[in-house]
């Protein structure tokens, strides 16, 4: 039996494959410490556990649920995006909750792209996306991400470029991996580029509220919810990413548009995982600085960690991970990664999975205890000894 054509190219994920040579080293008694992948440790709000757990005892709420999710989730949805992004959207038209935001790109790609259709991909950017565009049928164009420009796009490059056949544009921004945040103007520069190219943005927004204090949504500019659909999710900002919820955001003809392929494809959320969504998205200030405290202590052990390194980088990222140079010696980020794991137990991201623009990059998470951090710290300086 052979695989479709479709997966052709597709390889497995990176991480995928790098967790089971992990894995075979830890039953050699190795005892590695992942600081690779960007999987919250910490755990949700109390009262969230609380609210699943009460109206997951309750005999109704076992049933197949709503395709466009329950109505409480969506005005929680609605209200979040109010209060933290200044966006208006309609709860009942201007959000389909999603099982998290990553199966909200393969939707977006199957019910846009086929086979001659093009979308724009930054480089380095999450290799979801390009998997999920050759899957739906679609060609992939990468467009460069580079320090010199910081990390944002050549919108005048890319607008002498015969741009015909692209319908999708994937950006992100806090961008993952860099952790650049966005500005206004920026924003308002890539609305201008999308009218002006009749191109749909998929702007990915799941890092907003890590080590950043001033959340935006593109959907905030003018004119946005004509040529952009936004990507959110709970995994990051709620420490829920095994819950596996998400949203898709923008005007009623794109959401009902998605909503065609979603609906063939699960049969909703379960209605307690939903209700325990919308009281964590009614959590105030305190929740996000409680966490980003947490991270700002973490983020200085991980500088130490990379001062020792000889790696360089920005302290002003926001998002989860710090993305960082590394020494000239190195031929490339794999390279470092290769020997931190293998001489000092310790895993951190090679900047090449991300795209050819992250090879002399690596990326270390912040979703590990201090004490882990500090106990990599230890092992590297033996390491080098």
């Amino acid at each position: 039996m052979k695989t479709s054509k479709r997966l052709e190219g597709i390889g497995e994920y990176y991480f995928s494959a790098k967790l089971r040579e992990i894995d075979a080293m830890n039953r050699e008694g190795r005892d590695v410490i992942n600081l690779g992948i960007g999987s919250p440790d910490l755990p949700p709000h109390p009262d969230v556990i609380r609210v699943l757990q009460e109206e997951a005892a309750k005999p109704h709420v076992h049933a197949y649920q709503s395709y466009k999710g329950s109505p409480v989730l969506r005005k929680a949805m609605s209200d979040w995006y109010r209060k933290w992004y200044g966006v208006s959207l309609d709860p009942d038209s201007e959000i389909l909750p999603l099982i998290g935001s990553k199966e909200g790109i393969m939707h977006i790609c199957m019910t846009y792209l086929e086979e001659g259709d093009t979308a724009l991909l930054p480089n380095p950017g999450y290799p979801t996306y390009s998997s999920a565009v050759k899957l739906a049928g679609g060609t992939v164009q990468f467009y460069a991400l580079k320090k010199e420009l910081d990390w944002h796009p050549d919108l005048d490059e890319l607008n002498s470029m015969d741009l015909s056949k692209v319908k999708l544009m994937f950006v992100n921004y806090p961008h993952m991996p860099t952790g650049k945040i966005p500005d206004a103007i920026f924003f308002q520069q890539l609305i201008r580029f999308a009218q002006k190219h009749d191109i749909l943005i998929v702007h990915d927004n799941p890092y907003s509220f890590i080590l950043n204090d001033s959340p935006m949504s593109l959907l905030s500019v003018e004119g946005a919810k004509d040529v952009v659909l936004e990507l959110n999710s709970l995994s990051k900002s709620q420490n829920m990413a095994g819950w596996r919820v998400g949203m898709l955001c923008g005007a009623r003809q794109r959401i009902e548009e998605v909503m065609r392929f979603k609906s063939n494809m699960d049969s909703g959320m379960f209605l307690p995982v939903q209700l325990a969504a919308a009281k964590a998205l009614s959590l105030g200030q305190e929740w996000y600085d409680a966490v980003n405290s947490q991270y700002r202590i973490r983020r200085e052990k991980v500088f130490a960690l990379l001062d020792l390194l000889g790696c360089s980088y920005a302290d002003t990222q926001a998002g989860m991970f710090v993305w960082a140079a590394v020494p000239p010696e190195y031929q490339d980020g794999y390279a470092l990664s290769d020997e931190v794991l293998h001489q000092a137990n310790v895993f951190i991201t090679p900047g090449g999975i991300f795209g050819s623009a992250g090879d002399h990059y690596v990326r270390v998470s912040l979703c590990a205890t201090e004490q882990k951090i500090e106990e990599s710290i230890s092992r590297i300086k033996k390491s080098k000894q």
